[in-house]
């Protein structure tokens, strides 16, 4: 009985502090109706100030080992595309056009590319040169990254992350679990609580780097050739990057069900250019 009241005063302790997160929905809908709202436990500010210090951190990291935006001309590619993109981003934030962005390219092999919150990004060369992106692959990838800065993805997760371990310590401490269980406790909860938000997250990111990358001029298809590319890459599970992303078919399906939404907009961007 007593563990009973001490689990259920825990819950209402953890109510109580999640009741004055912030349920917010940080783009506009696009095309391709991305609408899902988003509870956010920390502020976008806070979020945006540990992006940058970690991008800073990473990229002092890279420079120090002389391998910073090394090949002059893949540099300028990466950026290029990336811009193109970029200019688009007001379409599903209107403040995201004062973020202070930033573009580099690190010479490293790995198959991955990231941005974080305020619109820091990295592209590692690897990614472009082993899968020989062409432009339109590359704008897959970047359009995808950007829209998980645009979507504050980071945010979201670490408010989830957050919201576990204060639920974690609260009901913990009040029913008597030993550190063991605690452990065993956070396993669970992040296979039942934070995967499938981040499959969630992921494919926001790929159906709305969909409509960045078909208003920018870059043609839609392609992002179903650079997933094929990623997924062959380095086996049949393919690389790291691929990770926590939704499977290689079904990720193929939401891409090919969303390209005729976006198809008009690159047919006028086509006709602007």
């Amino acid at each position: 009985m007593k563990t009973s009241w001490k689990r259920g005063l825990g819950a209402l302790l953890l109510a109580a502090a999640l009741a004055g997160c912030a349920q917010v929905n940080t783009t506009s809908g696009g095309a391709v109706g991305v609408n899902r709202t988003q509870t956010m436990l920390l502020s976008e500010q806070e979020v945006e100030q540990m992006s940058a210090k970690s991008y800073s951190q990473e990229v002092g990291k890279v420079r120090t080992a002389g391998r910073l935006n090394t090949d002059p001309a893949l540099t300028a590619r990466v950026r290029r595309v990336a811009q193109r993109l970029i200019a688009q981003t007001p379409v599903f934030r209107p403040d995201a056009a004062r973020w202070k962005w930033e573009v580099n390219v690190a010479d490293v092999p790995e198959l991955n590319a990231y941005a974080m919150a305020g619109g820091k990004i990295m592209v590692y060369s690897g990614l472009v040169k082993q899968l020989k992106l062409t432009d339109d692959e590359m704008a897959a990838v970047i359009g995808h990254e950007i829209s998980h800065a645009l979507r504050e993805h980071s945010r979201e997760s670490m408010s989830q992350a957050y919201a576990q371990q204060m639920g974690l310590s609260v009901v913990g401490a009040l029913a008597g679990l030993n550190q063991s269980q605690m452990n065993a406790a956070a396993m669970v909860s992040d296979v039942t609580f934070s995967k499938p938000h981040s499959r969630t997250m992921e494919s926001e990111a790929d159906i709305m780097g969909l409509e960045l990358m078909a208003r920018a001029g870059y043609n839609p298809n392609a992002a179903v050739n650079v997933w094929k590319k990623m997924m062959s890459a380095g086996g049949g599970n393919g690389p790291e990057f691929l990770s926590t992303h939704p499977s290689g078919p079904t990720r193929i399906q939401d891409l090919q069900a969303r390209i005729p939404l976006v198809m008009p907009l690159y047919q006028q961007a086509l006709s602007k250019r």
